[in-house]
C-alpha cells in the first residue's frame, strides 16, 4: 500500500512562531501544506492570509495546497498559482462554471481538487470526477476548527472510495480527523488526512512521532 499524505491544517499552527513550526513539521514528514482561505461569505469565518501563504510556500519546498472556502474562486486560481500552490482546491456550489476552473487550475500546471460539505451530494458532483487529481471530503461544516466529526459522512467516503476505482483522483479527509480515524480510513483507501487540533497541533507528542506512528499505520 502507498503511503498516506499527511497534510497539517497551517490554520491551527502557533503563529507566535510560524515559521519554525514549519520547520518542523516539514522534517517530522509532512507530505502537504494545508492552507485555508475563506472569505467570510461561503463560510462564516476568515481564514489564513496572502502573507501567511507567502510565508509557508518561501519557507518549504514541500507540497502546498490551498483550499479556496471562496466565492467566486476562478477569480482567484491564478493568483495562487503564481504564488506557487501545487494544488488547488475551491467548492463547486460556489462556481457557475466548475468545469471551466478546473481547466483553469490544470492550464496553469497545478493539481486540481474539489472540496465537498457535508450536505453536498455525490450525485451533484459526479460530472467533475473524472476531471480532478483530489476529491477532499469535509466531514465538519467548514469555517472553524475544534468541531466534533459528522459519522453520516462514512456513507460518503465509502461511496467515493467505491467510484474511486473508475477514475484516477485521491480522496481526502478534512476536519476533527483523530489518529483513530487515520487508522481507519486508510485502511479502506483513503489516501490524505488534513490534521488540526485533533490529532497533530497542541499534542502531548513532538510532530515527528506523531507522524512516524500515522504513517506506519497503513503499513
Amino acid at each position: 500500500m502507498s503511503d498516506i499524505l499527511i497534510c497539517p491544517s497551517m490554520m491551527c499552527a502557533n503563529f507566535a512562531n510560524l515559521e519554525n513550526e514549519i520547520h518542523q513539521l516539514a522534517h517530522a514528514g509532512s507530505d502537504i501544506f494545508h492552507i485555508d482561505i475563506m472569505d467570510g461569505e461561503f463560510v462564516p469565518n476568515f481564514g489564513m492570509g496572502i502573507q501567511d501563504f507567502e510565508l509557508i510556500r518561501k519557507s518549504t519546498n514541500r507540497l502546498v495546497d490551498v483550499h479556496l472556502m471562496i466565492k467566486n474562486p476562478s477569480n482567484y486560481v491564478e493568483k495562487f498559482a503564481d504564488m506557487g500552490a501545487d494544488i488547488i482546491y475551491f467548492h463547486p456550489e460556489t462556481d457557475l462554471h466548475p468545469t471551466k476552473t478546473i481547466d483553469k487550475i490544470k492550464g496553469l500546471g497545478k493539481q486540481a481538487g474539489i472540496a465537498i460539505n457535508p450536505g453536498t451530494s455525490i450525485d451533484s458532483i459526479l460530472e467533475l470526477l473524472p476531471l480532478v487529481d483530489f476529491i477532499m471530503v469535509m466531514t465538519v461544516n467548514p469555517g472553524f476548527s475544534g468541531q466534533k466529526y459528522l459519522d453520516f459522512v462514512d456513507n460518503k467516503i465509502n461511496r467515493l472510495l467505491d467510484l474511486k476505482a473508475d477514475y484516477e483522483f485521491e480522496i481526502l479527509v478534512d476536519g476533527a480527523i483523530s489518529s483513530e480515524r487515520i487508522q481507519s480510513l486508510s485502511a479502506l483507501g483513503v489516501k490524505g488526512f488534513v490534521l488540526g487540533t485533533s490529532a497533530l497541533f497542541g499534542r502531548d507528542k513532538s510532530y515527528s512521532e506523531l507522524i512516524t506512528e500515522f504513517k506506519a499505520y497503513n503499513k
